[in-house]
């Protein structure tokens, strides 16, 4: 569909000095603070703020985040095991880069369920949910003509999910929704690309006139171009960054 500031003269290796995290926006009064250092560190790399091989240097981290190390090295160990933290050998922690098989792995079963999801949506969307949806594919090309990447991935989080929720099959949403945050990733490098943009309002504009006139083929095979419009359009950042950094 789309640095960090220290009190130290020397910038980190790989830290930019614009790096705009911060734990304003994250902060609740019921989560212990390590539970917050992992929730902002986690949205920083979902969302690009923290780059693809960018070095996660945990006293610069600290430092900018008003904390300990400690909260920090929890919340990297935590990264790693959810697959968003990669620990090279003499370098250290680094953000997990994108790789063609992990994101073919997301992008082919996302694939199937967005189909399986327009389909049902055919038959079970009620009124209110389809102007929810026409409003949405409108505050979408708002969100474009803005420019802002970050608002224009939640819009587009925000359109899809209420074609999920329209299903009313439980069970298809939870396993939509198990693989949402992983997409947010795939979709947010989707979507930095400006060049995308209107084939990005045109599908989502198929989808739902498809919905609205209950054409279930329709539907189903613009969910289907959709995604393998995203997968082929990563897959060339991907290649493109290689290239850039030596490795091809």
């Amino acid at each position: 569909m789309p640095g960090c500031e220290t009190g130290a003269s020397e910038q980190a290796p790989g830290l930019g000095v614009d790096m705009g995290i911060s734990l304003v926006g994250n902060m609740d009064d019921l989560l212990p603070l390590r539970d917050v250092v992992f929730n902002t560190l986690r949205q920083a790399i979902l969302t690009g703020e923290l780059k693809p091989g960018e070095r996660l240097m945990e006293i610069h981290l600290a430092d900018k985040l008003g904390v300990s190390r400690t909260p920090v090295r929890e919340a990297i160990r935590r990264l790693e095991l959810e697959g968003l933290v990669t620990m090279i050998p003499r370098r250290g922690a680094e953000v997990a880069r994108i790789t063609e098989k992990s994101m073919n792995d997301v992008l082919e079963v996302r694939r199937a369920l967005d189909a399986l999801c327009a389909e049902l949506a055919c038959d079970r969307i009620t009124e209110e949910e389809l102007g929810d949806l026409s409003r949405a594919c409108e505050h979408f090309e708002h969100c474009v003509k803005v420019g802002d990447a970050k608002k224009i991935a939640q819009a587009d989080v925000a359109l899809h999910d209420i074609i999920v929720q329209a299903t009313g099959n439980r069970r298809l949403i939870q396993l939509v929704n198990n693989l949402s945050e992983q997409m947010y990733r795939y979709r947010f490098e989707y979507i930095k690309d400006s060049s995308q943009h209107e084939t990005l309002i045109k599908e989502h504009r198929t989808i739902y006139q498809s919905i609205a006139g209950k054409d279930k083929e329709t539907a189903a095979a613009a969910a289907r171009t959709h995604i393998d419009n995203q997968k082929k359009a990563i897959i060339r950042q991907i290649r493109l960054e290689r290239k850039q950094d030596g490795r091809m």
